[in-house]
Parts: structure tokens; sequence; C-alpha cells
């Protein structure tokens, strides 16, 4: 894959413009998404999967960035979404309503209703009260809303204890053993129009031997159930496809591609995918400054501008992000260990331990790479501190496509009673 963050003239840049020249005009922290790279990492996956002629819904968990779903939206994507709040921006930045997958585990009746008067292509219902809801609220509406079954294969992911959603003891999904029996159920209940079976095990996995083994699993229950005279036409292989955080290699999406092909694609179903953090991973940064440079008894601090309320992923999965200088280094020899830390008051506000850097002082910037996924859409404004803004660069231009909130924006809203 092309690299579009990558050093000129001495500095890192993203495509053809300088990072520090950015961080000076926007103000640190500050996110910034390569337009390129999403583009490229969209063609790529979406190419490698051509022969299959699935659907391709981005999933909006990953980046919920208008700009970021719209830039997907012009390649064709649909959208992969978990919330009415994800569907109305999936709309807003021009999805087709027929293009978009509404997934997860707790629907309220407010957004199946949403969704079923917006017409979305597709449900993916992971219970039976969850189903029975949802034939009520069609059936009101005199429709019949298209119904995947979310089935748990039992397959470990082999991921992050907190992403993995395909085992037994997850809470996500119909039991495999449960399927046919689900299926019945939906046949019988009449709002229901049972298009197809959905199968998602976890994120960031970089081992694609589970996806054989689950997509193995679907399709032979896809198979016994078309025999049994259900006319689903539909599977929804879910998302999960990881990134290459660190110096561990990329999956590889031809690899991916092929177990598709050999182990659903002679079923002559309609196929979903929903990749997130795949195409959006390693197209954005964490741009910020450090502050203070603390040598402790036994460490040193690089004390940064960011907080975990800005990027929580090494707080809350434990997880490796590449950090350098937005400056070139030109003595890589000359670097020592330490601890990239935040402002925020917790001991957990951490983004490295014993990271090998070279001197920096205050006023330097760094780079927090693979950051386009799960950074900003997870962002608080815990501490009273207001989110990173998220820029998108295409070439030499860039935007703002989220500005920083002023700590009016955070308190607006806020009533006193009147007891007060």
């Amino acid at each position: 894959m092309t690299s579009f963050f990558h050093f000129r003239d001495g500095w890192l840049q993203a495509e053809d413009v300088p990072l520090h020249l950015l961080a000076e005009q926007v103000g640190t922290p500050f996110y910034c998404y390569s337009g390129g790279a999403l583009a490229e990492s969209y063609r790529r996956f979406s190419g490698a999967l051509a022969a299959l002629n699935p659907t391709v819904c981005y999933a909006l968990k990953a980046n919920g960035n208008l700009a970021v779903i719209n830039s997907f939206a012009k390649l064709g994507a649909g959208a992969d979404v978990v919330s009415e709040g994800e569907l109305r921006r999936a709309l807003a930045a021009g999805v087709p309503a027929d293009k978009i997958v509404f997934a997860g585990v707790g629907k309220t009746e407010a957004e199946m209703a949403f969704a079923l008067d917006r017409g979305i292509l597709q449900f993916n219902v992971e219970s039976l009260p969850e189903l029975e809801m949802l034939s009520k609220l069609a059936l009101g509406r005199g429709q019949k809303a298209p119904v995947a079954l979310r089935i748990n294969p039992d397959v470990d992911a082999k991921t992050h204890a907190h992403i993995t959603t395909g085992r037994a003891e997850n809470k996500f999904g119909i039991d495999l053993v449960k399927a046919e029996s689900a299926c019945k159920t939906a046949c019988d209940l009449p709002g229901i129009r049972l298009q197809g079976l959905a199968v998602h095990i976890g994120s960031q996995l970089t081992d694609l031997e589970p996806f054989r083994l689950a997509f193995s699993r679907l399709a032979e229950l896809y198979g016994s159930l078309r025999a049994a005279g259900y006319a689903i036409s539909h599977l929804d292989l879910g998302g999960g496809l990881g990134i290459a955080y660190g110096e561990e290699g990329s999956p590889d999406v031809d690899g991916y591609a092929r177990i598709a092909a050999e182990t659903v694609g002679g079923l002559e179903a309609h196929l979903v995918f929903e990749p997130g953090r795949h195409l959006v991973g390693n197209a954005g940064v964490l741009v910020t400054r450090v502050l203070y440079v603390k040598q402790g008894e036994r460490k040193r601090f690089v004390i940064v501008d960011a907080g975990m309320n800005d990027l929580i992923r090494p707080v809350l999965y434990d997880a490796w992000h590449s950090i350098e200088p937005l400056h070139a280094v030109e003595n890589t020899a000359a670097v020592s260990p330490a601890d990239v830390v935040g402002p925020i008051c917790e001991t957990a506000d951490s983004f490295a331990r014993q990271r090998l850097l070279p001197d920096l002082a205050p006023g330097d910037f760094l780079a927090i790479k693979s950051a386009g996924a799960y950074g900003a859409v997870m962002a608080s404004s815990y501490n009273g501190r207001p989110p990173a803004p998220e820029v998108l660069v295409k070439g030499s231009h860039h935007a703002i496509v989220r500005p920083r909130p002023s700590h009016e924006d955070l308190m607006r809203g806020e009533i006193l009673p009147d007891w007060l």
C-alpha cells in the first residue's frame, strides 16, 4: 500500500501537507486523515473481492466523521450501522438507504422504527425478542422487515478479549445450534422477510484462519437451510480484518478474498462485507505537542497535550501505536526509553511505555500513528477537555472536517435547576 504519510525535506507530511505547519494552524492535538489513503484502502479491499460481486458496507463505528463516510459513499460503499445516530450519519453523508445494514445487539423500538421508515437494506437480528419486536413494528407499518439472522459460530477470533464477538460466551448473535429454530420463528412472524444469515466474529483479526472456520460454518448452515426449503439468498460476512499497528505485517487482503471465494463463493448468495478499521486505521494520525520532559528517578516522561480522552485505545485495549517526531531524526542511534503520557489526572493516561525516542523538548510535535480507527469516534470531554478536531487532506489541500469545540460548547445545554 502506498504510504500517504511520508517525510519530505525532513518533515512528516500527510500527502503534500506538512503536518507541523498544519499543527501551527489548527492547534494540537488534532486528527489528520489522508483522503488518498481512504480511497486506496477501499479500492484495494473491494477490488480483491470484485469477482464475488458483493455489497461493501463501511462500518461507521470505526470512524463516523461525515467526510470520511462520504469519501467511501462516493466510491460506491454502503454502510454498516449500530445505532440510529450512525444511521442518520450514513444518510446525511450520502449513503443510499438500500445499501445500509443495521446491526447491533440492543436496537431500541425507536431505532428500528426509524430504520423501517427509511427502507434500509437489512436488519441483522441477534435474538428472538428483537425479531418479535421488529415484526410487530413492521406489521404496524404494513411492511415486512428485511432480516438476516446473526449467527454466533463459536469461533475464537484470536484477538483482544474486548473485541472478540463470535464465541459462545459472547453476547452477540444466535447460537449455531438454535439457528434453524430461529429461522422457523422468523418465517412464522408476519412482519419479517427472512433473507439471509450474518456473522461477525470480532475486530482486528490478523490471522485469517478464524475467518475460514466461521465462513465454512455459515456456508454449511446456509446450505442445509436452503435444502430444508428456506428461501434465503443473502450472506453477510461481517468485518474484522485488521491492520498493522507496528512492525507486524498487514493481513493479506487477497488471502482473505480467496477464503471467502473458497467457502461461500459457490453458494450463489448475495454477499455483504463490513470492513471498518481495515479501511481507516492507517489513514489517520493524531498529532500532539510535547508540553514537558520530566526525568524521574527511574524513567523519562514525555508529557504531551493529547490525552486518553482523545485516544483511549492504549488504555482500553493495551494497544500499541507507533509514535514518531514530525521532524526526521538525524541520528537514529541517539534514542532512549521514555513513557509518553498525557495531562489527564489518571495514571492510565499513557500512550506508550519505555518507547525508544530521541531527545525531545517542549514544543516538539509527535505523530501517534494508525489512529484513524476508534480514535476520534471514541473521544470524550473527560477532565473538561475539548476533543481534538479532525482534518481531511487531499493532495496539497486540507479542510477541518470537525472543529475543536470551545469550552462554552461543552457546557452548552447544561441547566442549573431552580433550587440552585
